[in-house]
């Protein structure tokens, strides 16, 4: 899955990136989380536009907004058919861009988060979708879900799924709104090689939303694993 990312690249570089001028839209952001609102690129009327929307997906028919939360990700696999997901696989295909993002590995009974990047730390996108969500009041949201696939070798060490970091030769393709030979989007929703990620441990200060600062991101040491001895020299367990 994908819980938790980063924006922190320089506004030419994403401009460069995204082909669409940025200017101060973008503030450095190191500790993205769910419900938030998230920097969205989206092809309407023919047009790339880059708005804000909620990240956490509210369908349509949903009775309130509550549901967004449980739907920060879609898996790639499944997206075409899954009643939440459908239309927007067909219609509303977007792209969300990144720095990096986060993932976390069970150790025992603690998680030990780590920071995934680019190893020529260029920006990416995820692949994403959008939709909107009308109240009975009126009120309209719109929001966004990130598609996760199966991980990559590296990935595969700490979690058995990763987002989808699309190919920029797959992008206008993805964005097309008449786009809609699903087996040729389904298609570009592949792990991204390993050799172009770097993967490190970090601080478990990103756990909490509060914290969002450069400190997120540097590197920690693990604490190497305790030897194990001999079994006929162990002592009795007092647990």
């Amino acid at each position: 899955m994908c819980g938790r990312y980063t924006l922190i690249s320089k506004p030419d570089a994403l401009s460069t990136l995204l082909r669409i001028d940025v200017g101060a839209m973008l503030p450095p952001r190191y500790n993205i989380a769910p419900t938030q609102s998230v920097p969205v690129l989206r092809n309407i009327d023919g047009q790339l536009r880059l708005d804000h929307l909620t990240w956490g997906f509210i369908p349509s028919w949903a009775k309130s907004p509550a549901i967004g939360p449980r739907l920060i990700n879609a898996r790639s696999e499944t997206a075409a058919t899954k009643p939440a997901f459908r239309a927007a696989m067909r219609e509303r295909r977007c792209l969300i861009p990144a720095s990096g993002f986060y993932e976390w590995k069970r150790e025992g009974l603690k998680k030990q988060p780590f920071y995934i990047r680019r190893r020529d730390g260029r920006p990416f996108v995820f692949a994403g979708l959008w939709t909107v969500w009308t109240g009975e009041n009126g009120e309209q949201i719109e929001s966004s879900t990130i598609l996760t696939t199966l991980p990559n070798e590296m990935i595969r060490q700490i979690h058995d799924r990763m987002p989808v970091i699309l190919d920029e030769r797959g992008w206008d393709t993805w964005l097309h709104p008449v786009e809609q030979d699903l087996k040729h989007v389904v298609a570009l929703l592949a792990p991204t090689p390993t050799d172009n990620l770097d993967i490190y441990p970090v601080s478990p200060r990103v756990n909490s939303v509060v914290n969002d600062d450069a400190s997120c991101i540097e590197p920690v040491s693990l604490a190497p694993a305790e030897p194990h001895e001999d079994r006929d020299h162990e002592q009795p367990s007092l647990f």
